[in-house]
């Protein structure tokens, strides 16, 4: 879970890739770097995120069989939402629970 804005999209291939400056980690299991990309396995723009905005990202990382491909998905089940400074308090009091 972490605050983004998001720089830019890109569809790539069947799904779009978006390019995020990490804001605030709040709760991660895998580190994340000041810049990230955030893939969704979709190109119809859902959800829809749209450049310059900030957004609270609940998100995970896909490792392949492989292990040639480490990305951080956005999957139909993650959670998007535009951020605002009540999101902030409503995830920082669910971590001191969790």
């Amino acid at each position: 879970v972490f605050q983004g804005q998001i720089l830019a999209q890109r569809l790539v291939g069947r799904e779009t890739r978006y390019e995020v400056e990490v804001k605030t980690p709040y709760r991660h299991r895998f580190p994340l770097v000041s810049r990230e990309y955030v893939w969704v396995p979709n190109i119809c723009g859902c959800p829809r995120l749209r450049e310059g905005g900030e957004y609270l990202l609940m998100a995970r990382r896909h490792v392949n069989y492989e292990r040639t491909l480490n990305r951080i998905l956005l999957q139909d089940d993650g959670y998007a939402r535009p951020w605002t400074p009540r999101e902030d308090r409503l995830v920082r009091e669910a971590a001191q629970h969790c």
